[in-house]
């Protein structure tokens, strides 16, 4: 049911095919989780098809070694007009000693539409933050989104050049 679902969370454990030459999880595979997870979210928040339009503030923290138990946490942090901002983080926790790190951290933007092939942006349910904790992810949310917009024009120059 669309404006229920806020959250959502997938686990599994990380496998020889997802590790680099160096043994760790390759950045373009953390990132596969963390589009899936996104887009799980904004779909169970929106109840229509969504794309991805941004990821911003991507950080690598720590490594994900095969064998962790990998967590990718998708919750969503502020709603627009048919976007919804989700905080997602990959977490990763060493089996044996049970100690938990957090690998990888960023907020992406999914943009709900009203059909999958050439469909037009749709409206999204609003979601507004109560507590503390969604009130401060919310600003992050909305300077990320202004540094995006200011950056729009600069890299609009670029291509032009």
């Amino acid at each position: 049911m669309p404006g229920t679902q806020r959250e959502v969370e997938f686990r599994f454990l990380a496998q020889p095919t997802d590790v680099n030459f160096g043994g760790k999880v390759h950045g373009g595979m953390a990132m596969k989780w963390l589009d899936q997870a996104g887009y799980a979210c904004a779909v169970g928040w929106s109840g229509a098809y969504c794309v991805t339009a941004s990821v911003s503030g991507i950080q690598f923290l720590a490594p994900i070694l095969i064998g962790d138990l990998v967590t990718v946490r998708a919750r969503l942090i502020h709603t627009g007009t048919s976007s919804m901002h989700l905080a997602v983080d990959v977490l990763a926790r060493d089996l044996r000693s049970g100690e938990e790190r957090l690998a990888t951290s960023c907020v992406m933007v999914f943009v709900a539409l009203d059909k999958p092939d050439g469909g037009k942006p749709t409206p999204v349910p609003p979601w507004k933050p109560v507590e503390e904790k969604d009130l401060r992810l919310q600003e992050y949310a909305m300077k990320l989104m202004e540094m995006s917009r200011a950056m729009e024009p600069l890299v609009l120059a670029t291509r032009e050049a």
